[in-house]
């Protein structure tokens, strides 16, 4: 299937696959999946620079969904779905794909459901970028003459568990008001320390 704007299902309307899962369903409970990521460790495991991912995060090409950046000083986490995608829009970049589909791919992207992602090959010509979801797909798209390269989204995905896997991370679960009451009680054990020093 061509990625456009226009296939992009409406936002309420979930999208469904027939295909098994290209991995058993305990390889994705990874401890990766339950954490969050700061920006060096996103980057780290995405491959980018801290400029890219900060500019992406700017455009809204990739937004991280555990806790944006809300002002000066607060830290963007990521969650390992973010990271995925940081590097699925690396690759492309660096194959020639323009930022406009690429916009569109992460889009679609979005619109799908967590583990569903790791079932998908994104194909492309250079110019268009395309899903498919078996290997009948793949073949057809390559007979056709449009693909290019293939990305196994199921294969990044265990690119980047791998790399999360000695790499730092924060517990997911809570919101924003945790995480800035743990950084409240770090600010007052600091001051308490320089007033005792």
């Amino acid at each position: 299937m061509r990625l456009t704007e226009e296939s992009l299902p409406p936002v309420d309307v979930p999208l469904t696959v027939d295909q098994p899962s290209l991995f058993p369903e305990e390889s994705l409970q990874s401890a990766a999946l339950y954490l969050g990521y700061r920006g060096p460790i996103a980057c780290a495991a995405a491959g980018i620079t801290y400029r890219q991912l900060d500019y992406w995060a700017r455009t809204g090409l990739v937004v991280p969904s555990i806790r944006p950046a809300s002002g000066s000083g607060t830290q963007r986490l990521y969650a390992f779905r973010d990271i995925l995608v940081l590097r699925i829009v690396k690759r492309l970049i660096d194959t020639g794909v323009s930022l406009a589909n690429i916009r569109t791919a992460v889009a679609h992207l979005d619109q799908r459901g967590g583990d569903d992602l790791s079932r998908i090959t994104l194909m492309s010509d250079g110019a268009s970028i395309y899903e498919c979801r078996s290997e009948d797909e793949v073949i057809d798209l390559v007979r056709g003459g449009q693909g290019v390269f293939g990305i196994a989204v199921g294969r990044v995905w265990q690119e980047v568990e791998g790399q999360l896997a000695s790499l730092p991370g924060e517990p997911a679960e809570g919101d924003a008001t945790s995480s800035r009451s743990a950084d409240d009680e770090l600010s007052a054990r600091r001051a308490a320390r320089r007033t005792a020093g």
